[in-house]
């Protein structure tokens, strides 16, 4: 009986690695749980261009978008693990919605194969340029100096723009009032004119109003400076050691995928982010590519972005509403 157990495992590890070594032999469903032009979709249609090149297969994003992504991200759970149906998304999804939406239809650790982690997206400290703030830590000197007396924008209630502001308010140890917007572009004028003073938002969209003098910019949220604005220190630089964060953009496969095709996913979409070409598109949309890393450290990379902003959305109360 054992024997015959251990050889129907070997039939199925031996047709799983065949399955792993064919894939794709037909066109792969990237689903996109953001709408179309967003930043998700647009790292998507950058990577899967190439990744279609390198392969010689089709890769058609399909864009699955609402409730903060995690609508596109439940049907893809319940895909079969086979390779043809990927997840491209965000932290959005599985790192910051679990800890807001307690009823989603899929569980962020258990539904899924973490593939790849491909890239990041760090922001960058805005201010009113009527502060007189010209660093980070004198932005802290002064929201002590002038308890409660400043307030950030964000693009509405937990979103990466408000969790980003709450975390350097609690690490700084000040307080400031969140008024929440339908998106940071609609921040900006009243940003510029000190209607609100303080925001984090992309570099792409956030730079060229400081460049032309409308705003302030102070520092940036990733752990290491980043290429796209070198000039700017990071926030653990600038006296708040340890903090960082970026929106990540990673590749998930439904549970149950086979290591075999797990590993050559992974290799595929990984050789895809190294190209130069790939590493210059992203640039124009404020992303960086990751460095080359396993599964299995993306997978541990999230739960930690999970377990940080479980404890912000705690301590804020933050809540959808």
């Amino acid at each position: 009986m054992r024997k015959w157990a251990w050889g129907v495992a070997l039939w199925m590890a031996g047709v799983a690695l065949a399955q792993a070594q064919d894939w794709p032999a037909r066109p792969v469903r990237v689903i996109v749980p953001f709408p179309s032009s967003g930043a998700t979709d647009l790292v998507a249609r950058v990577v899967t261009q190439r990744v279609s090149q390198d392969l010689g297969q089709q890769f058609v994003v399909d864009n699955k978008p609402g409730a903060g992504g995690t609508i596109g991200a439940g049907e893809a759970a319940k895909a079969q693990p086979d390779g043809y149906t990927l997840l491209l998304t965000t932290s959005s999804t599985h790192a910051i919605s679990p800890h807001l939406m307690p009823r989603l239809a899929y569980d962020a650790r258990k539904d899924f194969t973490p593939v790849a982690h491909l890239a990041d997206a760090a922001s960058v400290l805005l201010v009113t340029p009527s502060l007189p703030a010209k660093t980070v830590q004198e932005l802290v000197a002064y929201a002590k100096a002038h308890p409660r007396a400043l307030n950030y924008a964000s693009s509405g209630n937990g979103t990466i723009v408000h969790l980003n502001a709450a975390a350097f308010s609690a690490q700084a140890g000040i307080e400031m009032t969140h008024v929440p917007y339908k998106g940071t572009a609609q921040s900006i004028t009243d940003l510029a004119t000190g209607q609100v003073h303080v925001l984090f938002d992309s570099i792409p969209t956030g730079m060229p109003h400081v460049k032309s003098g409308r705003l302030r910019a102070l520092a940036v949220t990733s752990e290491k400076r980043s290429a796209l604005a070198p000039e700017l220190p990071t926030l653990a630089e600038s006296g708040l050691p340890g903090y960082s964060s970026v929106t990540w953009f990673g590749v998930y496969l439904p549970a149950g995928a086979p290591p075999a095709l797990v590993e050559r996913i992974h290799k595929a979409f990984t050789q895809a982010m190294q190209t130069p070409e790939v590493a210059a598109s992203l640039a124009k949309l404020g992303v960086e590519p990751a460095a080359p890393g396993s599964p299995a450290q993306f997978a541990a990379m999230v739960q930690a972005d999970s377990a940080r902003w479980a404890g912000v959305i705690r301590q804020h109360k933050i809540t959808l509403e």
